[in-house]
């Protein structure tokens, strides 16, 4: 076990002695006080969702581009706004959080959240990189904190649903194959960048945009399509498979891949000429220790359908989106229907049966999930999508992304938590 030097205890012990001097206890009826940080669309929107339930006041806003911070108090008029995300953790009369920055920023400002004594709603991926998530295990847990990453998911009903009555309960047999895909994200990736970013705003800050990454001039395009650049986050891998490989978890109760595999490209002609870095064509395959495999699959066009995932078992599959899902069971060949007990298919093979059941969502998934975390600010219990499983389900996306980028298998001890050379 790691020896723990007096200063660090000290350190550690000050990070809490504060947290706890700037929190409240908040009662069943106490408003909570919120903090935006990233007010961009997915920012502002999730902000809304917290203002739909009636339960918060939003305090402070910040934004490195003060034209996001002025859109965003449209929906907000009486909160102050910031372009750094320290001087906002300084308001004393904050209780929460709501991190919807770039995924480069993630980290550093959920640390400095939890060690201002702030709950934390952070999108996801929680990380940038592997090794960061520990860190902010640590300082949540020292802090004692709630942390929710943004894996929606996780609070959906349906799901639930699914899990409960399909999963557990053994109907799908053995599941050996976890297939998923998500087809048509363009506009995330490879868009134009509107007239007012073309040369760098008076009132957006730049340095404080890249200073977690390497210095490099102002670029419209990594700032205005960042998920297109590896600098940044982990493309399609992170920003989709994350969502769909976190049901994978939560449906197979495995969180630790045994290895990952990743090949893919950028294929599609940059006709905007952004320099992305991130493939635009991309496969995925992780392997568990229950003998399972996790498949995905994304490009740009949206040829097939757009997304979903297929649990593969011997008695059935179960396909499940956030509208809903099926349960399909195997239908057992007849006698002498074909020779060696096979059947010849359609080219089209149907997607259901005569006894397939079928369940459509009936809530918004991200209200369910700010519930939850509001919930959970007051009774401090854990949150549907705690600190601990968004660290799993980003770590098993940097496994792919990093597959890619260095063009080999990449082995992982799911004990140790260490890449196996």
């Amino acid at each position: 076990m790691p020896q723990i030097s007096r200063r660090n205890l000290l350190l550690t012990g000050t990070a809490a002695m504060t947290a706890a001097s700037y929190s409240r206890i908040l009662g069943a009826n106490d408003v909570v006080q919120l903090g935006l940080i990233g007010c961009g669309g997915r920012g502002t929107g999730v902000m809304r969702t917290f203002l739909s339930t009636k339960q918060i006041l939003v305090t402070g806003l910040c934004d490195i581009w003060g034209d996001r911070v002025a859109a965003a108090r449209r929906h907000a008029p009486n909160a102050a706004g910031f372009s750094d995300h320290r001087k906002l953790l300084e308001m004393r009369n904050l209780d929460a959080v709501l991190i919807a920055t770039p995924d480069h920023w993630h980290a550093a400002i959920a640390i400095d959240a939890v060690n201002a004594g702030k709950d934390v709603y952070c999108e996801k991926p929680l990380t940038l990189k592997i090794e960061e998530g520990p860190a902010i295990i640590k300082a949540a847990r020292m802090n004692d904190r709630v942390l929710q990453v943004g894996m929606q998911q996780r609070s959906g009903a349906h799901y639930i649903q699914a899990r409960d009555e399909y999963i557990k309960k053994g109907r799908l047999g053995k599941i050996t194959l976890v297939r998923t895909w998500w087809h048509g994200s363009y506009y995330s990736f490879v868009r134009p960048v509107p007239a007012e970013l073309k040369t760098q705003p008076s009132n957006l800050d730049w340095k404080r945009f890249v200073e977690p990454v390497a210095w490099r001039d102002y670029n419209p395009y990594q700032y205005y399509t960042y998920r297109a650049f590896l600098d940044y986050g982990g493309g399609q891998i992170t920003d989709l498979f994350c969502h769909w490989l976190d049901v994978g978890h939560m449906f197979m109760g495995e969180d630790r891949p045994t290895a990952a595999s990743a090949l893919g490209g950028i294929y599609i002609y940059d006709k905007e000429g952004s320099g992305r870095t991130a493939p635009d064509t991309i496969s995925v395959q992780l392997r568990y220790p229950g003998d399972w495999v996790m498949t995905f699959e994304a490009q740009l066009l949206p040829n097939v359908n757009d997304g979903g995932l297929e649990f593969c078992g011997t008695e059935g599959k179960l396909y499940i989106t956030r509208q809903g899902f099926e349960f399909t069971p195997y239908e057992r060949p007849q006698p002498g229907s074909a020779a060696g007990g096979r059947r010849e298919l359609p080219i089209r093979p149907p997607v259901t049966n005569a006894q397939t059941e079928t369940v459509r969502a009936a809530s918004d998934l991200t209200l369910a999930h700010v519930q939850n975390f509001l919930d959970c600010m007051r009774s401090r219990k854990l949150p549907n999508a705690d600190v601990v499983i968004g660290h799993r389900s980003a770590q098993a996306c940097h496994l792919a992304t990093m597959s890619y980028k260095e063009r080999r298998q990449i082995k992982f001890d799911p004990i140790s938590e260490e890449i196996l050379t």
